[in-house]
């Protein structure tokens, strides 16, 4: 089953999308996140499944601006890809290889819930960055509480999957990671979500026999074919990752789980890192970047000019008193 979110005379509405790309709107529910967290909204909704597909018809998805399909209350977002790791370290200071640490454990880090975009939205530059760059990712969607789970247990509280494209101001990135702590300002002003929530029934066909889900993964920019992978190539399952995001904690229905970005040009720096130059170049308002993940659909987002910053101020080098 698909599910959309989706504006349409100034409301908002949560449907299951048609192959004829028909929306069969559900009654009564204006938030997928809110119809997960009441717990047993979703299964009774996929039992129903062929019975909503014969209720009436609302709008097509081309006559709607479909909004990301939930809004999460958190997210992370993780870094699974071996050779994405190899690029973008290369790109950053020249070294190669990956570090060891990276394989002990699916290192993620959160991201910002509040700046969800639609499959089509514009994409505003963020402020004082002129090196912005996309991440092709595919996001695992939590249903239902879980917390110490294991990766056989973690299989349960997957609900669907989504298209993520983690967008990035690597010139920002870049300044702030030299603090040692994260992400900051360079993974915080858009995250796109779309097009819809497949649900994790439909993709069953795609796993291999390793646990992982064969869906092709193409990245484009201005028409042009930028990067191919395999979601597939993941170091790890998304039921492994869900189970070490609930280690020690919990994770809650809505959660979003990004695989991190692909290798074979996922992201630009990954690109740069290899040819040793940016080439391509920096995205720039006007650009259009679409992702496509097989199974799932296509995120197409066009960047456009950002708000003018405003000034930072920097620390004061205080005197260090004591009482």
């Amino acid at each position: 089953m698909r599910l959309a979110t989706y504006e349409h005379h100034n409301r908002h509405q949560v449907a299951v999308v048609h192959e004829d790309g028909t929306l069969r709107p559900l009654p009564g529910v204006r938030s997928l996140t809110g119809l997960l967290a009441e717990g047993g909204g979703l299964p009774e909704l996929l039992d129903a499944g062929p019975e909503l597909l014969s209720t009436p018809a609302g709008p097509h998805v081309s006559e709607v601006r479909l909004l990301p399909p939930l809004q999460p209350p958190t997210m992370r977002d993780f870094v699974t890809f071996e050779e994405h790791v190899e690029g973008v370290r290369r790109s950053v200071d020249g070294t190669a290889g990956v570090p060891e640490r990276w394989y002990a454990a699916p290192t993620f880090y959160f991201g910002n819930p509040y700046a969800m975009y639609g499959p089509h939205d514009d994409i505003p530059m963020p402020p004082e960055s002129s090196v912005l760059d996309f991440e092709l990712e595919v996001a695992a969607v939590i249903g239902k509480e879980g917390r110490d789970l294991t990766p056989e247990q973690a299989r349960d509280h997957i609900v669907g999957y989504t298209v993520l494209n983690d967008w990035s101001a690597r010139d920002l990135q870049s300044a702030e990671m030299k603090v040692g702590l994260g992400p900051c300002k360079g993974k915080d002003t858009a995250t796109t979500l779309g097009p819809y929530l497949v649900t994790a029934d439909e993709l069953e066909k795609y796993r291999d026999a390793d646990g992982f889900l064969r869906l092709a993964l193409t990245a484009e920019v201005n028409g042009e074919t930028i990067g191919e992978d395999l979601l597939s190539n993941m170091s790890w399952t998304f039921e492994e990752m869900v189970a070490y995001a609930s280690r020690g904690t919990v994770v809650r229905p809505g959660d979003v789980l990004g695989s991190g970005t692909c290798g074979n040009g996922g992201c630009l720096a990954e690109l740069w890192g290899v040819r040793g130059r940016q080439d391509p170049v920096p995205l720039k308002p006007g650009d259009t970047v679409a992702l496509t993940v097989e199974g799932i659909g296509t995120v197409s987002n066009t960047v456009v000019p950002g708000p003018a910053p405003l000034p930072v101020p920097v620390a004061r080098r205080r005197p260090r008193e004591r009482p």
